[in-house]
């Protein structure tokens, strides 16, 4: 397995010039691009600190830090800095179960009633495999919490037991942070030991992640980043949250630049599991309806210009990260930043579009619509927004704020402009169940992008109003 830190001197260039079909100069310049590139994005996003890792062909282009890992004291970031994975760390819970499972501990076809007997029997028909891709209909715990209190795994567990299941396990796709905090618990009790030292053993040793490791406010951890937040157009510390919200698998590591190019160089090789268990984590989740959803073990599977694309993103605690491996083009990059406004996607877009252009997010442009009906009525509901009347029961599976929290918001962001265009359908697709639509919409001299999900019954899953870059 190649070191993928190697410094880049002159033979290493060369090697990879010849490795890519590249010329050593053509890195150069591809290098320096990049860089540029990143240094105008952060100035843009306002980004205190991040680091950047980028890894063509096994080998690195760019590995470097840029701005501040603490602002109070200047420190600058590094490539040894560590930051929170936030939801990126769900790929590293999604392996610690895998381990398990070829240990002979558990079974992806188990209820999980198996390993949480005092749950509710409602539970009996949910599967660890329903857990790993989201499909268990477990409500998501995000906001539920109460993040000044501590938590023990048991209250954790009770915690979860008392919310709603949404649908029948396997119908449908949710993201639900409750599944992979159950995880971690469940790697806990079936190993014995906490989930973060079976990763510490089987993970991090053998890639050599030589400092990734749990949260743990405790201990003096050198080279720790902090993380930001902006409030009233000020940046501020992160919000204080309990020690045991740190500790859950839904995402409570801290690992480096470093670090997560030695993943990257472990993912490669499918280091850790067998083949098979490596097409289990790799492979779209089926639904009961035979409909495929594009979510694996803790990675989404996407594809981008024809090719795979296998990624993740994280936040949490003024800390924002992603990590995309974009499989044709043997390209993978990694983004870590220390503000919970920064949008490490676009980082990640910027960059490989630079590599190859042909890796651009395509635009939108006008496609035949050839449901006027479900158009006409998208404009109403976009009127029904300006307006505020949402009626509850228009929607169906959206998170349990979403009606009251994100209405109003809508609401003023629409209020704030002139009257809409014309919807101007630019994508229709089909995402599991799930008929998604986006539209381009002028407002005066800005353009909207505009988004719906409907369930096959026509109730609205998903609803979404930004700003859209293009002009039509």
């Amino acid at each position: 397995m190649p070191n993928p830190l190697e410094p880049f001197s002159a033979g290493v260039v060369l090697a990879l010039g010849l490795l890519t079909g590249r010329p050593a100069a053509a890195h150069d310049s591809l290098r320096e691009r990049i860089d540029a590139f990143v240094r105008a994005e952060q100035m843009r996003q306002n980004v205190p600190g991040l680091a950047v890792g980028v890894v063509s062909h096994g080998r690195v282009v760019l590995a470097k830090g840029y701005g501040f890992a603490n602002l109070e004291h200047q420190v600058p970031v590094g490539t040894d800095t560590l930051f929170q994975s936030g939801s990126v760390g769900k790929m590293f819970t999604a392996m610690a179960v895998m381990l398990q499972v070829e240990a002979g501990r558990v079974s992806l076809s188990d209820s999980i009633t198996k390993y949480f007997p005092d749950a509710p029997s409602t539970w009996a028909p949910i599967t660890v495999r329903h857990l790993l891709t989201h499909t268990s209909g477990i409500q998501d715990l995000e906001g539920l919490l109460d993040e000044r209190k501590d938590y023990r795994d048991e209250e954790f567990a009770r915690f979860i037991y008392a919310l709603p299941l949404e649908f029948p396990a396997g119908l449908r796709w949710s993201y639900s942070n409750s599944g992979y905090v159950l995880l971690g618990l469940l790697v806990n009790r079936v190993a014995n030991t906490f989930y973060i030292d079976v990763l510490g053993e089987q993970v991090f040793k053998p890639a050599h992640m030589k400092t990734a490791r749990g949260i743990i406010e405790d201990d003096v951890i050198p080279n720790r980043a902090a993380g930001y937040r902006v409030s009233g157009g000020v940046v501020k510390n992160q919000r204080w949250v309990s020690p045991s919200l740190n500790t859950t698998g839904d995402g409570s590591l801290y690992f480096s630049l470093k670090d997560m190019l030695a993943w990257d160089a472990a993912v490669e090789e499918l280091s850790f599991v067998s083949r098979s268990s490596w097409r289990e984590i790799l492979s779209p989740v089926k639904l009961n309806s035979g409909a495929s959803q594009p979510y694996g073990f803790g990675w989404e599977l996407l594809e981008r210009n024809g090719k795979p694309l296998h990624q993740h993103t994280g936040a949490w605690q003024g800390f924002r990260s992603a990590y995309s491996r974009f499989l044709g083009d043997e390209l993978s990059i990694v983004v870590l930043a220390n503000i919970n406004r920064a949008d490490p996607t676009a980082f990640v877009e910027g960059i490989a579009e630079l590599v190859n252009p042909a890796l651009a997010e395509p635009p939108l442009e006008p496609v035949p619509d050839r449901e006027p009906q479900v158009t006409a009525r998208l404009t109403m509901l976009l009127e029904q927004t300006r307006a505020g009347t949402w009626n509850p029961a228009e929607f169906a599976y959206v998170p349990w704020w979403f009606v009251r929290e994100a209405g109003p918001r809508y609401q003023a962001i629409l209020q704030g402009l002139g009257p809409a265009g014309p919807l101007v359908l630019v994508k229709r697709e089909v995402v599991g169940d799930d008929r998604v639509y986006t539209y381009l919409v002028r407002f005066g001299s800005v353009t909207y992008r505009y988004g719906v999900s409907l369930i096959p019954d026509g109730r609205v899953s998903a609803f979404s109003l930004v700003v859209n870059q293009a002009r039509l």
